[in-house]
């Protein structure tokens, strides 16, 4: 490389850096692409992903596939231990969380919504809500939740952008069967999310029950794959061949 080209791949470096340290580009957020880059920077493409590799080499900035180029951050990490809220878990690490609710309402159940929370046609009126999750200001989730009628009769938009749906529930939760699975970003999550359309995301879905039994809630969650790790504990080896709780999907 001449002496020139390194002098041009520094300097677009040193800019990025720059706007990243001033916040213009948050943890886990995006970059512009390469091609908006080179344009921006009036400078080929080649020299632009050495300036990002510097970056990268510095740990500034990472690349999955899919994603492209964003700004380091410590991936949001779930434990599947335990019944608990991402919100919750967040905010003992210190981040400040927020819920955005965009869509409330009560209408009727869908067909697998009414079969997971064992409804009836013609009793199947549920509540609906949809929302996306921040932490510290950033986007990690879009969350849709339905709760039979007679239970959400007393909820408000209000109450569930304040407290989870386990604190304002009028039953004691006993525990939930949660499914993940590997997707791609639909238009709409990917424009929630701040990510690519088409994007790796998690999706998970979770039904949850009261301690007599009964489902109480039905929950979607879709999580950008770049910022995102399940983790499970497994104190005591037995001889498999897969991982405990992998079923194949048809």
């Amino acid at each position: 490389m001449s002496a020139r080209e390194e002098f041009r791949y520094r300097r677009i470096a040193d800019l990025l850096r720059v706007r990243i340290e001033a916040g213009e580009f948050p943890a886990g957020r995006l970059l512009p692409s390469e091609s908006d880059l080179s344009k921006a920077y009036d400078a080929s493409r080649v020299t632009v992903r050495k300036a990002l590799e510097a970056l990268r080499d510095d740990g500034l900035i990472d690349s999955r596939q899919g994603f492209g180029w964003f700004v380091a951050a410590m991936p949001v990490r779930q434990t599947l231990a335990r019944l608990a809220t991402i919100e919750g878990q967040l905010s003992s690490l210190g981040s400040a969380v927020e819920r955005r609710v965009l869509d409330f309402g009560f209408q009727r159940a869908p067909a697998r919504v009414r079969s997971q929370l064992e409804l009836t046609v013609g009793d199947d009126r549920v509540l609906h809500v949809r929302r996306v999750n921040l932490a510290d200001g950033e986007p990690f989730a879009r969350v849709t939740v339905w709760v039979p009628d007679d239970l959400a009769a007393e909820l408000s938009r209000g109450v569930v952008e304040r407290s989870t749906f386990y604190e304002a529930l009028p039953v004691t939760i006993g525990g939930a069967t949660q499914t993940i699975g590997a997707a791609a970003a639909s238009p709409s999550d990917a424009a929630l999310l701040a990510i690519p359309v088409d994007s790796p995301v998690l999706r998970c879905e979770r039904l949850t029950r009261a301690t007599d039994g009964r489902p109480v809630l039905f929950s979607e969650f879709v999580f950008p794959g770049h910022r995102t790790e399940f983790v499970v504990e497994l104190p005591q080896a037995e001889v498999s061949v897969a991982p405990t709780g992998l079923r194949l999907v048809e």
